[in-house]
């Protein structure tokens, strides 16, 4: 697999992701019916990703919106990032926000998280 996508859909992101070239991209909104089974493609891409680590990836968050659960998956998706950061590959963050609570939930997966992240105001 050399790259995951996912189109986007009022209730979901689009998520596109290089494995070739080690970018990720989610943006859009992030409220599926079942956000476990939504995300376990995105999960087994990053797994895949382990075996093609580049020396640098880069990840681009723009959520408008994410639920509970949603949240939940996406911190999955960064411990597993994290593992990558920490074992074969510097991984940065840029978290795009629009409004205090997007900012905040940036906030709180960096305190979570031992990745950087770069928080970017979206006027």
């Amino acid at each position: 697999m050399e790259q995951y996508i996912n189109v986007g859909s009022p209730k979901t992101p689009v998520i596109k992701f290089d494995l070739i070239n080690g970018f990720l991209e989610i943006k859009g909104r992030s409220i599926p019916e079942n956000s476990i089974e939504f995300y376990r493609p995105l999960l087994v891409a990053v797994d895949n990703y382990l075996r093609v680590v580049k020396p640098i990836t880069i990840v681009t968050m723009h959520l408008e919106y994410s639920n509970t659960n949603s949240s939940k998956c996406i911190l999955d998706v960064f411990k597993k990032l994290a593992n990558v950061h920490r074992v074969t590959s510097f991984v940065s963050v840029n978290w795009y926000y629009e409004d205090d609570d997007m900012l905040e939930a940036g906030e709180d997966y960096r305190a979570l998280i031992n990745i950087p992240f770069k928080m970017i105001q979206v006027a």
